[in-house]
């Protein structure tokens, strides 16, 4: 039971720094609704991810990957990572992650089913090596974003 509690703690984090009225969420994962086919299907979403600053970085559609503007609107869930799970090395390696993703996916088609903003976000956190892991797919992601992630306020 505690060993559940301190993986919920650590995938958890707290809500510190959110500011949902500006859409800063520093260290988070976020989500919002695709009209239609989240009404059809609730599990599916559109996903970004936030620099340490809380700017939305999103891949929105082939070769676009959005700043602080999400592809359907603003977010409405959101998963608040801890910084210090970070393992990858260098200055900023949360944001350089962040960065050096987006980059990447600048460059890539947009597929619906396999290469898409989850995909996006796992790279991010792939590169990052965030909890010591470097196999974060669109699955992992979104079992953790539905058991840990927050409604705004």
């Amino acid at each position: 039971m505690a060993e559940a509690e301190a993986k919920m703690k650590q995938f958890n984090g707290g809500g510190a720094g959110l500011d949902a009225e500006r859409g800063r969420f520093p260290y988070c994962v976020v989500w919002t609704p695709i009209p239609v086919l989240t009404w059809l299907f609730p599990i599916i979403g559109h996903m970004g991810i936030c620099t340490s600053t809380g700017v939305i970085r999103d891949f929105a559609g082939p070769y676009f990957v959005s700043e602080d503007n999400m592809a359907f609107g603003k977010p409405v869930k959101y998963w608040k990572l801890d910084p210090s799970k970070v393992y990858s090395t260098g200055p900023n390696a949360w944001d350089t992650a962040v960065h050096d993703a987006s980059e990447e996916y600048k460059h890539r088609m947009h597929n619906l089913c396999c290469d898409n903003c989850h995909s996006h976000v796992a790279l991010a956190l792939n590169l990052m090596r965030y909890d010591n892991s470097t196999s974060w797919n669109m699955v992992k992601l979104c079992f953790f974003s539905l058991l840990y992630g927050k409604y705004v306020r």
